[in-house]
């Protein structure tokens, strides 16, 4: 994937999981939201190439830094190699090495009509994602504020058994491609096909609105995930990690 199109990708995922505060600096892309999850809360490069050095690192980790966040890198093809190089010589951990995967849309997405989505998230919804994720206390008005400000159109799907949730997953569009975000299982309801179901699902809507294609974000040693993608078609397209003080 060329990097025009990596950076097409990378500002739709933006887009898809919003931060609640965003700053363009240097060609780099500082995100903020409380310490919610770390792609919200990372220092990003949107452009290939970018400007680096001491002075520009200390720049971008200011802000997280004056929050009492720990500044975290998220480093994609478009960040210049040299500064996994100096961040790991400083001591930043890599973890989460991640696969960012891309898939046609095509007969494989059916929807099932045990499936619910909806446009907007029930408090039930919401009870149930922050159970299986999960999210602390004190972020759930966070991850609310930041579900809440996704620009339409959104799915929040669910499948229920006896009127309690079991599985959820997130849908967004953006033009012709749908993001899928955080399919969760409970863990009594696992190896019962829910979280295809859920991919299935989410791709048919996405259609339904006017995509061609889907994409998803995935950690790499998710072995239970990987083969499922790999199934309906989706390809890792390309790869990013973070690193942490």
């Amino acid at each position: 994937m060329s990097p025009v199109e990596i950076r097409d990708l990378e500002r739709r995922a933006f887009r898809a999981w919003p931060a609640l505060e965003t700053r363009a600096n240097f060609g780099w892309v500082q995100r903020l939201a409380g310490g919610y999850t770390k792609r919200a809360n990372s220092i990003n490069a949107i452009e290939h190439g970018v400007y680096f050095t001491p002075a520009v690192m200390a720049e971008l980790e200011r802000p997280y830094r004056e929050r009492g966040q720990p500044p975290i890198w998220r480093l994609t093809p478009l960040a210049p190699l040299e500064v996994d190089a100096v961040l790991a010589g400083r001591g930043y951990r890599r973890i989460d090495q991640s696969l960012v995967q891309h898939a046609a849309l095509d007969d494989r997405f059916t929807p099932d009509p045990e499936v619910r989505i909806a446009a907007a998230p029930s408090p039930q919804w919401l009870a149930g994602f922050a159970g299986l994720s999960p999210v602390a206390p004190h972020h759930r008005e966070t991850k609310t504020r930041m579900l809440g400000s996704i620009a339409a159109p959104v799915g929040f799907a669910s499948v229920e058994e006896d009127g309690e949730p079991l599985a959820f997953a997130l849908g967004v569009v953006d033009g012709d491609h749908v993001g899928l975000f955080d399919v969760l299982v409970a863990p009594v309801a696992r190896r019962r096909g829910l979280a295809r179901r859920l991919t299935q699902s989410i791709g048919a809507w996405g259609r339904g609105h006017g995509a061609r294609f889907a994409y998803l974000q995935v950690v790499a040693t998710n072995i239970a995930a990987l083969p499922l993608y790999a199934e309906l078609g989706f390809e890792t397209v390309y790869r990013y990690a973070y690193r942490v003080p």
